[in-house]
């Protein structure tokens, strides 16, 4: 069990907690914690912080109703730093923003990474706005039936290229599959949340019988 001695709080007693989300991995905010406050924190599950401005605590949402429920806290190697990786209940940042990083400050050329919510969001937005010679866009004019029968001759091309040991080819058709299936659950209205929300909840049960099996 970590002891929280163990932390290097600064003169003010102070240690700055950085809050990403569980799901995303998305920095969410940059606040500080006294030991007070940290021991809130772990004790309720909820982020709770201490504001230098106001030199007071302040649990997240207590006002707001946007709670961050905690799912880990990790020092860093110096034990000068937390990462509070948590479940947002709503926007972190007082703006109303989802995260308080939003403004750029600079860019370099290289591409974005990869990232199954911004290709999600892309998806959505060819929805919402179409776009002429956009692929995505002529799936959502011609409707869920395109859309299903697009994801069928996907999962048979799945099932080929398996059988044939052609292992990149088998990729290369598991991501045009994985793609269509994010059209669906756009034109369906399903989030990437939802489904991983889903897989959680089998994992628990998986954990839950292995552990009862162990005892």
């Amino acid at each position: 069990m970590f002891n929280i001695d163990s932390l290097k709080f600064d003169k003010n007693g102070l240690i700055p907690a950085i809050v990403t989300d569980a799901n995303t991995g998305e920095v969410l905010t940059l606040a500080y914690m006294n030991r007070e406050s940290l021991e809130i924190s772990i004790k309720k599950g909820l982020t709770c912080f201490y504001s230098r401005s106001r030199s007071a605590l302040w649990l997240k949402g207590e006002t707001s109703g946007n709670y961050q429920k905690i799912v880990s806290i990790t020092a860093d190697c110096d034990c000068d730093t937390l990462l509070v990786s948590a479940r947002p209940q709503g926007p972190a940042c007082h703006t109303g923003a989802k995260s308080c990083f939003g403004t750029p400050v600079f860019k370099s050329e290289e591409p974005p990474a990869f990232s199954a919510a911004a290709l999600m969001a892309l998806i959505s937005d060819r929805r919402k706005n179409p776009s002429p010679g956009s692929y995505t866009s002529y799936l959502f004019e011609k409707g869920t039936d395109k859309i299903l029968k697009k994801i069928g001759e996907e999962c048979t091309e799945v099932i080929i290229a398996a059988k044939s040991k052609d292992r990149r080819e088998t990729i290369y058709e598991i991501a045009d599959l994985a793609y269509h299936i994010m059209v669906l659950m756009s034109a369906e209205g399903i989030s990437l949340d939802e489904i991983k929300a889903e897989l959680s909840s089998r994992h628990i049960i998986d954990h839950k019988i292995k552990q009862e099996k162990m005892t």
